[in-house]
């Protein structure tokens, strides 16, 4: 099975730090065994001619039958065991061994009868210059680890810093705010929308159409910068899209506004037309198309007010129980309302009727009754006893002109009232009931 790890050794600069580490501890070493082996070599090697250079003179002075210095000898029981074989052998030799405790550089050779001839050179201090470079070495690296370490972690962080204020805009985009941008000073490119387009769709696109200022959907200017790296490279394809899928939003905003705008003339004209004409069937069904398709417009229009996101809430403190059964009332289609706490909550008493209204007709249409209103607190729930949500509108929340099972409507009810709920700082979800039906609730916020 494979490790599991933490979740901190994901990100980047866990990975970077690792790589950065592992590399300054490789690059670290090798140069550290380079200098050691230079080094050692080089003090080693000096030793080794001094000791030699002395070996050859008291091999003179033992032939001429001087006295030895007091660090040479025949024999002497310190000199190690493979050297002497050597030197007996009839080659000269060096080698390093420990004497009365202390490092010495030994150097043999032949004499007569089959004996060795030693010198002892005093490697104390050679020794002590390479242990102290060895200690420099490591010290160093240390210190050229951290320093790189603190180095790549300074510009790790401001990488990953400049990818997580990308990631945290495309939530952003994603959650439904269009104007966030990344606006990365290394992209040279100024994105989003202009002003004019802002501008033009703060007012209504009838009042002045040729007066309103032209509707520009590409980025803005490009400006001189530096060049880009990866990093700006990706929050400029962000700002780009993000500034295009804005353009469509709002153009397709601006149009369903139209459309139900100027539907709403001949509308009126063709329901008072509807009125004068003779009692009968083709009059009833006249009327009631009629009606559905005003209603339609009002729902298109109240749509499109709340996607500009410009809707204002008038405030006022409300009785919950007895709003929800004002609003069952108006409904006018025989739910029960059942009250298990009340509570007082800070709400728009219009809008909070109008999500109400919805959700009861919704669960009337599409469901089965018995229908339920429950009021809990600050929590109101509508649950029918119906085939339940589809699974897209449980998993996705409702969409626009799409129903279910071939049933009557056009997908606006619960739509509004979601709409209505985010104005309202309410949150609304939507869930099936284990043992069968839709189950929709509201969280209000209580006093």
């Amino acid at each position: 099975m494979r490790p599991v790890l933490p979740p901190w050794s994901g990100t980047l600069a866990a990975k970077a730090a690792a790589f950065i580490t592992v590399m300054c501890c490789a690059l670290a070493a090798l140069l550290g065994v380079l200098v050691h082996v230079q080094v050692t070599n080089q003090t080693v090697g000096q030793a080794r001619d001094q000791a030699l250079q002395r070996l050859t003179q008291a091999t003179e002075r033992y032939e001429a039958g001087d006295t030895l210095r007091r660090d040479t000898g025949v024999d002497p029981p310190e000199l190690p065991g493979e050297l002497r074989d050597l030197a007996v052998a009839g080659d000269r030799g060096t080698m390093v061994a420990e004497r009365e405790g202390r490092p010495t550089m030994w150097a043999a050779g032949p004499v007569d009868g089959e004996r060795a001839l030693a010198v002892a050179v005093d490697y104390s201090q050679q020794a002590r210059t390479i242990e102290g470079l060895d200690r420099a070495i490591l010290w160093s690296s240390g210190l050229a680890i951290g320093a790189t370490l603190l180095v790549g972690a300074f510009a790790v962080t401001r990488v990953t810093r400049r990818l997580h204020t990308t990631a945290l805009v495309a939530r952003r985009i994603s959650a439904g705010d269009l104007d966030a941008r990344v606006n990365d000073p290394r992209t040279g490119l100024r994105t989003g929308l202009r002003t004019g387009l802002r501008t033009g769709l703060r007012r209504d696109p009838r009042t002045n159409p040729r007066t309103d200022p032209p509707t520009d959907l590409r980025a803005g200017p490009r400006t001189k910068a530096g060049p880009q790296d990866e990093v700006a490279a990706v929050a400029a394809a962000l700002d780009s899209m993000a500034a295009s899928l804005q353009g469509k939003l709002l153009a397709e905003q601006r149009f369903t506004a139209d459309v139900a705008h100027e539907l709403r003339t001949p509308l009126t004209g063709l329901h008072a037309a509807a009125e004068l004409l003779p009692p009968g069937r083709p009059t009833e069904l006249v009327r009631d198309r009629v009606a559905a398709l005003r209603t339609l417009t009002e729902d298109l229009l109240e749509i499109s007010r709340l996607d500009t996101g410009r809707e204002r809430v008038e405030l006022d403190t409300e009785q919950l129980g007895p709003l929800a059964e004002r609003a069952v009332r108006a409904a006018g289609n025989g739910t029960e309302v059942r009250v298990v706490r009340d509570v007082a909550v800070e709400t728009d008493r219009r809008r909070l009727e109008r999500v109400l209204g919805n959700l009861v007709a919704n669960a009337h249409k599409h469901g089965r009754g018995p229908v339920v209103l429950t009021v809990d607190g600050p929590v109101v729930t509508v649950r029918d006893h119906g085939d339940g949500f589809p699974e897209y509108l449980v998993a996705h929340g409702p969409q626009r002109f799409r129903t279910e099972g071939g049933t009557r409507g056009h997908g606006l009810g619960l739509t509004i009232a979601r709409g209505q709920a985010e104005v309202l700082g309410a949150r609304l979800e939507f869930a099936n009931a284990p043992e069968g039906g839709a189950v929709a609730t509201l969280k209000l916020a209580a006093e």
